[in-house]
């Protein structure tokens, strides 16, 4: 029964790493996209959104029949729990590079201010969600919460980079009205990116959670290495 058991959940493992990968390339192809406005790699990521959705709904047969099959507790079901949320987090990250492609496929006509997108930072906010995505696969793979918990601290660097660029594309607006559409898809963009490492902290925290058994979920701030925890 043991062998069974630990051969469905290095299945489980490797399926919501095979999603990962798949999720992953469609942000980095998202980032390359955007930069470049390739509207073929945008068609591309569009098209492979079906297979994200796929391994989606296959993760989440999976643990179903999982649990019903094998009742797990303790740290079986603690890892079987971590990994259905965080399938469900990379889906939704997919969500966000499919919306990203779709709006390099919308601004094939305009012509993108390469001074603007450099004063954004749009390739460094692509840049931390996707070292992100990497320390965090990582992190699970190593079963190492304390990479994870690093992880989540990266989340600062994204909202730090939305802000500013909220204030730079407003400025921008007001001086080019006529690319007042472009600004507001350039907005979504950032938001997208800012709403992905809310996800991925997500991830970190469900990581520290299988590990650990600590949930992180609104306790705040992570203390500094060495720093004694606050009372909870």
């Amino acid at each position: 029964m043991v062998k069974f058991v630990d051969a469905e959940l290095r299945h489980l493992r490797e399926e919501v790493f095979r999603m990962w990968s798949m999720v992953y390339n469609q942000m980095d192809q998202a980032r390359q996209a955007v930069l470049t406005l390739d509207t073929n790699l945008a068609q591309q990521i569009v098209v492979r959104e079906r297979w994200v959705d796929a391994a989606d709904l296959k993760i989440d047969s999976e643990v179903e029949d999982f649990i019903a099959l094998y009742t797990p507790v303790a740290i079986d079901l603690r890892f079987v729990l971590a990994m259905m949320r965080i399938h469900n987090d990379l889906e939704r990250i997919g969500d966000y590079a499919y919306s990203i492609a779709k709006f390099v496929k919308e601004t094939e006509s305009w012509t993108m201010d390469r001074a603007l997108i450099d004063r954004l930072q749009l390739e460094k906010m692509f840049r931390v969600v996707l070292q992100m995505m990497e320390g965090l696969r990582q992190a699970l793979d190593e079963e190492n919460p304390a990479r994870a918990a690093e992880v989540i601290t990266m989340d600062d660097q994204l909202d730090e980079l939305k802000k500013t660029s909220d204030l730079i594309l407003v400025e921008y607006a007001k001086e080019h009205l006529d690319d007042m559409a472009l600004c507001m898809g350039l907005g979504s963009v950032f938001r997208k990116l800012e709403r992905t490492g809310d996800h991925l902290t997500n991830v970190a925290e469900e990581i520290v959670f299988y590990i650990d058994a600590k949930v992180l979920k609104h306790v705040g701030k992570l203390p500094a290495p060495g720093e004694q925890e606050p009372d909870r």
